[in-house]
């Protein structure tokens, strides 16, 4: 049987969790897309799915080995594209790590944006809010705040992100409406048990940055969940600005300090290091950098 086109049915196959569809997609049998894999396997001297009758799912070798493949049959595709002078298109589902304060409206409607200029990506998008490994579990990228970044990644700058304190105005009229850090000494917070589980917030990178001393009130690895907390008025939390715009805009929570006391981070956007990006990679990646992208959204 041809290796490479088993290489190509193992990938669809993993991509789609099914033999059947896998089988529609490339124009096969059922039975003749089963008989690549199970030649592969042979030859590989491993067991690289797991079939039952509702579900197929990788084994811990087949998602190993499906991170060389898919590296090896888009490099071909570029080649051969090189070779014809032809674009290749970005195609395929693109798995993507994400904060998890990303899943709100304004980067949703940034997601439709996107997949209407590429409709033949598919976004499998993880937003857990744990540290992936990229390479181990298959993620083409993953966006990142944190400036530890691992040495055998690539990193690309997408934006500045603010970060805004926020609370109800109840909140804020029962706490007498504080002006600078100090007078918010011991306010209720929401925290990010990931950042500040004690409370203490600083709003810069210097040595002489200010220094937020806030008694927590609620511990979550949820940014999500200490959003709509703060929309109840449980207390104060620190989002990004541009997940909490439209409730500054319409009065559902109000910033409690000035702007240039507004910590800002670095959103990078970090991917195997690879000779070569994928079409449905680069093609994400340049609309994030682009007008209508993160920095559009930031912008607001």
């Amino acid at each position: 049987m041809d290796a490479l086109v088993g290489l190509r049915v193992f990938a669809t196959v993993a991509e789609l969790k099914s033999f059947s569809a896998a089988a529609e997609r490339l124009g096969l049998s059922a039975a003749m897309t089963s008989k690549h894999v199970q030649h592969l396997e042979a030859r590989v001297g491993a067991r690289l799915l797991n079939r039952t009758s509702r579900s197929v799912s990788l084994t811990e070798s087949g998602t190993l080995y499906l991170g060389t493949v898919r590296t090896l049959l888009e490099g071909l595709e570029q080649a051969e594209a090189q070779l014809s002078h032809t674009t290749v298109l970005p195609k395929g589902t693109l798995k993507v790590s994400l904060p998890v304060w990303m899943a709100n409206p304004a980067f949703a409607r940034l997601l439709v944006a996107f997949r209407a200029q590429h409709p033949a990506v598919t976004l499998d998008l993880d937003l857990s809010g744990r540290k992936v490994n990229l390479v181990e579990e298959g993620f083409d990228l993953a966006l990142r705040v944190t400036a530890a970044l691992d040495e055998t990644l690539i990193a690309r700058r997408l934006a500045t992100i603010r970060f805004v304190l926020v609370g109800t105005p109840d909140l804020l009229d029962r706490l007498g409406r504080p002006q600078g850090p100090e007078q918010l000494r011991g306010a209720p917070f929401l925290a990010y048990s990931a950042v500040a589980p004690d409370g203490r917030v600083r709003l810069g990178s210097g040595p002489d940055a200010p220094e937020l001393h806030l008694t927590p009130v609620l511990l979550s690895g949820n940014e999500s969940l200490l959003y709509l907390a703060a929309r109840e008025g449980l207390g104060l939390s620190m989002m990004p600005h541009w997940l909490v715009h439209e409730d500054l805009a319409q009065g559902r929570l109000e910033a409690a300090l000035p702007a240039q006391l507004w910590p800002e981070v670095t959103l990078h956007a970090v991917y195997p290091n690879r000779s070569y990006l994928p079409a449905k990679t680069r093609s994400f990646l340049d609309y994030l950098t682009g007008p209508h992208g993160i920095g559009g959204l930031e912008a607001e």
